[in-house]
Formats: structure tokens, sequence, C-alpha cells
């Protein structure tokens, strides 16, 4: 008798998973799938199940295919359940290809092909549908974003649009993506939202025509560059009962949400001033460097510091001072702004041709908050006291390219069930904008150094 296992959250349990577990059987014998605990989809990275671990086993039974079913509750238990059910054959779905070829040592080990597009006319589960993306764009932050998808449970990516078709069919088929497309229509029949990938300076177009199709979008940041557009598209979502979210990953992440509440607790007073950098060099002439595509070091990366700038102070500051160095075509290496409040002050540095330290440093009146760089991805951080003694170090998880808490939050949105729980505010998003157009604006003071002669 050849045995077959695989393994699985098969939340909301949908078309794909009842392929996948069909295949399975028939490779073999015996059928045994493991489904995972909630403890451990958390521990791996996968986020947002609905569904309990017992629903989840009764949609598994009841599609007649598994012979035995099995809890998976911890890391190693895969090898352990191949030698202790003497298995011949581990099997998974194909987005997965590579990750598993160390078992063959113990049986052979066969990727079945995922289900290219996915019905939800198999849940269970009321109120709960899958989300249908479609994806603007197929540069570099989409082939990022695109395997993070499998780690949130209730989304699926179905196509990819590009005026450039070749770029979305090369997508397309690393992914396994149904559809690829030069025509938006296209795009537009087979989602019910968008995420956006493109050049900053195209967001606004691309966020009015997704949101006037009735689509939820999620676009990357700055998600526009003028404080009016930004108005413009949040009341046109509001109005259509449709989520617009900024797809700044920091936002979402967990250790950085709970640094600022440890900042803003009291626990080292009154904050006081706000340090916060990210660089990094890029060589080249890519999209970064291109002054008709609104590139440089601040549209690209000072939506970072700024944010947190913005959760511990607020948005209403007084004055900016802009200190900026520019190549011969004008486009920012490396920028400081200086960043007034009524009883605070800020300053963010941003480069993409100069290296600086770049930590975030938050000083209250009892103590201060360190994190260190990578800040944006918080890891840990430390909180520090005059007291030494009384200083504490806080770790958290930060799971994979940290691009699945943000996909999971615009789930959680569209579904209604995180309504609560908002990471990141319009009024914040607007505020970002706002900086950009200031900082854009040709009539905004800035002393300008040019690094190129």
């Amino acid at each position: 008798m050849k045995k077959v296992i695989t393994y699985g959250s098969f939340d909301l349990f949908h078309e794909g998973h009842y392929r996948l577990l069909q295949r399975a059987k028939a490779l073999g014998d015996y059928l045994i799938v493991g489904v995972t605990t909630e403890q451990y989809d958390e521990a791996r990275g996968k986020l947002n199940v609905v569904d309990s671990l017992m629903e989840r086993i009764e949609h598994v039974r009841q599609t007649g295919f598994a012979d035995e079913i099995i809890i998976e509750d911890h890391v190693g238990q895969k090898i352990e359940d191949i030698q202790k059910y003497d298995i011949d054959i581990f099997t998974v779905g194909s987005d997965w290809t590579g990750k598993f070829d160390h078992y063959r040592e113990y049986c052979e080990v066969i990727y079945l092909e995922r289900t290219k597009g996915i019905s939800s006319t198999m849940l269970r589960r009321q109120g709960f549908g899958i989300v249908r993306l479609g994806i603007i764009g197929s540069g570099r932050i989409a082939g990022r974003f695109v395997p993070e998808l499998k780690y949130v449970s209730g989304i699926n990516a179905e196509a990819v649009y590009n005026p450039h078709i070749e770029s979305a069919r090369r997508l397309a088929e690393l992914n396994e993506l149904q559809i690829y497309t030069d025509k938006l229509e296209t795009l537009y029949e087979h989602a019910n939202a968008i995420y956006i990938a493109t050049p900053h300076n195209t967001h606004y177009s691309y966020i009015k025509d997704a949101l006037l199709h009735d689509k939820h979008v999620l676009c990357e940041k700055p998600i526009v560059l003028k404080k009016e557009e930004a108005e413009e598209l949040f009341e046109i979502a509001g109005n259509r009962k449709l989520v617009l979210m900024e797809a700044l990953k920091t936002a979402y992440a967990p250790g950085f949400a709970q640094m600022i509440t440890i900042a803003k607790s009291g626990n080292i007073g009154r904050i006081i001033d706000v340090e916060a950098a990210f660089t990094k060099l890029v060589r080249g002439n890519g999209r970064e460097f291109q002054k008709e595509e609104n590139g440089g070091s601040f549209t690209e990366l000072g939506s970072y510091p700024l944010l947190a700038v913005f959760k511990l102070l607020g948005t209403d500051y007084q004055s900016v001072k802009f200190t900026t160095f520019v190549n011969s075509r004008g486009v920012d290496l490396y920028t400081k702004a200086h960043i007034r409040y009524p009883k605070a002050i800020a300053s963010i540095k941003v480069g993409l041709g100069v290296k600086t330290e770049g930590n975030l440093v938050i000083s209250g009146t009892n103590g201060n908050i360190i994190a260190e760089a990578p800040w944006w991805m918080t890891k840990n951080f430390e909180v520090h006291y005059e007291d030494t003694e009384q200083n504490e170090k806080f770790f958290s998880k930060y799971a994979g390219q940290g691009l699945r808490y943000e996909i999971s939050a615009f789930v959680a949105q569209i579904n209604g069930y995180q309504s609560k729980k908002i990471f990141m505010t319009n009024k914040e998003s607007i505020a970002l904008s706002k900086f950009m157009e200031l900082f854009l604006d040709e009539k905004t003071e800035k002393e300008i150094i040019y690094m190129e002669k």
C-alpha cells in the first residue's frame, strides 16, 4: 500500500484545497492529511486564519479524500510523521516548490500544480469570501509581494496587469497566476481588490480608476504625492464603502505597533524628540533616480521615518526645514528634514547615495527608546531609563519580507472583522501625501547642495 501525506491550514475551504486533496489522494492508496493548529500557524508566519481547528478538520473530512487526519502543532513534525507512518510520498502545492526537497532523504517529494483561479463557492463560513486580487505593476516590489500572499488566509492573486505585457507574463508564469494582461478592464473582470505597485506618479490615476470600478485598493507608498488627491481618493472610497489602504509595511508590523504603544503609554514620560533615519546605497540608473517619475531618496524612503514621527507626535506640525543633496539631474540623493511641533521636535534622514546610521531614537522626559536599523522591520528595541537597572529589551517576530502583515490587515478590513484595529489612519496617509507635496514643491524653501559637479 502506497502512503501519501500532505499538510495545510485549509482555512476558508475552497476549490483549490479540494483539488489539491483530490490529486494527493490519486498519488497513492492511503492519504494522511495534517491540519495545522492556530498556534503553529502563527508561529510559522501564517496570518488571518478564520476557521477554528475543528471546523478546518471537518472541511477536510467532508471531501472524502482523507483516510486519516492528524494535527500538526510543532516544527519538525513533518519528518517525524513521515517516519512514524512509513510514508512513501510527501506532497504539497507547487507554491512551495523547492522548500521541502531535503525530505527526499526520507521519501518521494511531489509538488502539485496549484489551482489557478480560486472559487469561493465551497466556503463553509458565511460572510467571509476569498479576496480575489488583481495586481497593477510587475516590477521588483510586486515580485516580492506575490509570494507573501500564501502566508495570509482568505486572499488569492488572480491576475496581473502591465501595459508592457511581457513583463506581466513573466510575473504571472513565475507565480502561477491565471491571467496576465495589458488591459485594465480584463484585470477588473477577475478581481474584487487591486494591489498597485507602479511608479509614484501613476498611483493617483490607477487608484481612482480601480475605486470607480468598485474595487478595494491596496497601494504602495507613498499613496499619492498631493494632499488634495489623497483627500479625494479617500472620499471616493468612503462613499462607495470600499477599503483604500496604503501599503507601508512598517505600520502593520507587530513589533512596530508594540514600540509605539509603549512609547505613548507614558513609560518614558512626555515625548520631546524623535530622530529617525533610513538610508540604503542604490547603484545604477533605475526608477529611483528618474526625476520625471518623482524618484529620489525622499519619495522612495521618506514615508518610513515620517510614519514614526506622525505616530508618536501627530500630524499637526508647525514648520519644516529641508536640507537636500542632489545630483546633476536634480534628484535628491540624501535629505534631512527638521520638523517643529508646538512642544516637540523631530528630524528625519533618508538617502539613496549616502549611508548613515539608521536608528530610531525616541526621547522622553523619563527615558528613551532606541530601535537599531533596520528599525522599520522592528524585531527588537530597548527602553532606557536614568536608573539603568530598569532598562528593558523587547523582541518581536517579523516574518518573511513583512509584506504579509499589510496583506493581512487589508483582508481583515475588507471582511470587516478587524475594523477597530486600524494600523494606519486615512489622516496619516493624507499627511504623508501633504509632506511629499511640500518637499516636491519648487517653492518650498530648501537648502540644496549639489553632490556632483
